[in-house]
């Protein structure tokens, strides 16, 4: 739609007020966001109402936003100013996945999302008190008012979309590290940094939604791969994606589709693979094994998950209100559609 992307993003006490308690913290969301291969600045605190002067200010041409209606906290639309003054595109909004659907997964501890598969062994929770989460589907309200448990379908044009289609090129040094990489956060982010510092061409493995459920057990992943593989793709520091990578890395890894120079590693503890095997023992045993420190170690799924959990009861109020603000928006997005088309008669 244009030649340069400016995201502005809300500030905690913003997103508090008009929409509900954040799931990432806002310093968390701006490194997030700056880190997507398609945006080129970041407004922090950014307004929640978009107004003509804060476009004037960054010398913005038009907003664009999905084809749904977002309101403030006193209902009204948040980018009514400047679609009255023409600045204002629309693109199709993606289906099945939003921040409300992933709270409402984490509040329900479903696997309904999950891509099923033939490898399953229950094992408890890592890193999460158990006898916390054991009833936590069984709250006090209907599951429907919390999430509809959607599934985003992702297609082999999307995938395209999302990759960045570069090969290595002659004398590159490949970087390998996998993981689950569920809840893509700036955890994350900052391990691909230091990864692809290594050398010249991140390849990335994300293993399959029942590789990561035998190892981690509970409802892990709580995004399923298609929605974990272009969370990593989007991330500008990663070239290429093994979709379903095995969780012990092989020959078929080190060799097939690249020749992999290093294998990396985060300086935290690693799960052993259900055979009870090191998962890293090859490239241990190659010498090509490597760990990097990072300053964002304490952040980690189990870590956003149990923000949800310690404050389970405002994130199922955030989610009834979400539920009440969403048929506003619906009933008022609908009577925007009839508008329109009462003035193409």
């Amino acid at each position: 739609m244009g030649d340069y992307l400016v995201v502005g993003v809300h500030s905690d006490a913003e997103v508090e007020q008009n929409k509900g308690p954040c799931v990432m913290k806002e310093d968390e969301r701006y490194a997030a966001v700056a880190a997507c291969k398609w945006v080129d600045e970041v407004v922090k605190d950014a307004p929640y109402v978009t107004t003509l002067e804060i476009l004037d200010q960054y010398d913005i041409d038009f907003v664009v936003h999905g084809d749904d209606i977002t309101t403030a906290a006193d209902g009204t639309d948040c980018y009514q100013l400047v679609k009255d003054a023409g600045r204002y595109r629309e693109c199709r909004r993606t289906v099945g996945i939003s921040t409300t659907e992933l709270v409402g997964r984490m509040l329900l501890l479903t696997r309904d999302h999950h891509i099923r598969g033939s490898r399953s062994v229950r094992s408890p929770i890592q890193g999460v008190d158990e006898s916390v989460v054991a009833n936590f589907s069984q709250g006090s309200m209907p599951a429907g008012s919390l999430t509809g448990i959607a599934h985003y379908l992702s297609t082999s044009k999307k995938i395209i979309q999302f990759s960045s289609g570069r090969e290595p090129g002659s004398g590159d040094r490949v970087v390998y590290v996998d993981g689950a990489f569920d809840l893509f956060h700036t955890g994350h982010i900052e391990f691909f940094k230091r990864a692809r510092e290594l050398g010249d061409y991140l390849l990335v493995g994300v293993h399959d939604d029942q590789t990561v459920n035998a190892v981690k057990g509970g409802n892990f992943p709580v995004m399923n791969l298609q929605e974990r593989v272009l969370g990593v793709l989007q991330c500008r520091y990663v070239d290429e994606v093994i979709i379903g990578a095995p969780y012990s890395v092989t020959k078929d890894v080190l060799e097939d589709v690249y020749h992999v120079d290093v294998v990396v590693h985060g300086a935290s503890d690693q799960p052993l693979d259900i055979d009870g095997k090191d998962p890293y023992a090859l490239p241990k045993e190659r010498n090509i094994y490597r760990e990097v420190d990072h300053p964002r170690l304490d952040l980690t799924t189990t870590a956003i998950i149990e923000r949800i959990i310690e404050n389970r009861h405002v994130y199922i109020a955030r989610q009834a209100r979400k539920a009440q603000k969403a048929l506003a928006e619906a009933e008022a997005e609908q009577r925007e559609k009839e508008m329109r088309a009462a003035l193409h008669i």
